[in-house]
């Protein structure tokens, strides 16, 4: 579970934005903070994995919190989101250490798919052994397999592609949607968006398993 402290000035828009955030799996809003000072207490006694972090507060530029809690040694991640569409505050937020920087106003599927991505490129980063360069760049570059760097249709994560990919070709047989989906840690809907990717780009194969009723399963095998 991914722990997610809210930022933002406008109780209604932080409202709506931690309504969001729990509807994604994998994901729980530990608190919300409404100034910039809210938000370093705030760190230092939830210790969120992730901050959303809006940007102009009250009381301080958002940046200066992320300043703030760095200094404080706290090594929680910081989500942007903004209606700063200035190129200077994005290329800021970049050289602060944002993971990714979200337009305001946005919906849900636009959230969803950054928290997606964000957990899967974790889940990445803590099971990545460097044992070479090509490891280190991989790291660096947020990928490192085939699946990864190939063109992905909009919507879809190189990530998360590598998660999927990597759950089909450790796994022995075949694998459903939900099955995939358990073992990433994302939604069903996500992990059949994937695997019907593999599948249509020859990467994976898909057999169709009969039960009593009902539509047949779709079950998927990595080929390459």
């Amino acid at each position: 579970m991914i722990d997610v402290l809210v930022v933002d000035d406008d109780f209604m828009v932080a409202r709506i934005h931690r309504g969001f955030v729990e509807r994604i799996d994998g994901f729980r809003v530990v608190g919300t903070a409404s100034t910039g000072e809210e938000a370093v207490a705030a760190v230092d006694r939830l210790r969120p994995d992730l901050v959303l972090l809006d940007l102009y507060l009250p009381d301080m530029f958002g940046l200066d919190v992320v300043t703030r809690i760095r200094a404080a040694r706290h090594d929680c991640d910081v989500l942007v989101i903004s209606a700063a569409r200035e190129a200077e505050a994005v290329r800021r937020a970049v050289r602060y250490g944002a993971v990714n920087y979200l337009l305001k106003p946005f919906g849900f599927d636009e959230l969803r798919t950054r928290l997606e991505q964000y957990a899967a490129r974790r889940t990445v980063l803590r099971a990545t052994v460097v044992a070479d360069q090509a490891d280190v760049d991989r790291v660096l570059s947020r990928s490192g397999s085939p699946a990864a760097t190939a063109t992905l249709p909009r919507g879809l994560s190189p990530e998360t592609a590598e998660l999927v990919e990597r759950a089909l070709r450790e796994h022995e047989g075949t694998l459903s949607a939900s099955e995939c989906a358990d073992r990433v840690g994302i939604s069903r809907v996500s992990a059949r968006r994937y695997l019907e990717h593999f599948s249509g780009t020859g990467r994976a194969e898909v057999t169709l398993k009969y039960g009593a009723a009902g539509r047949p399963e779709r079950r998927y095998t990595w080929l390459t």
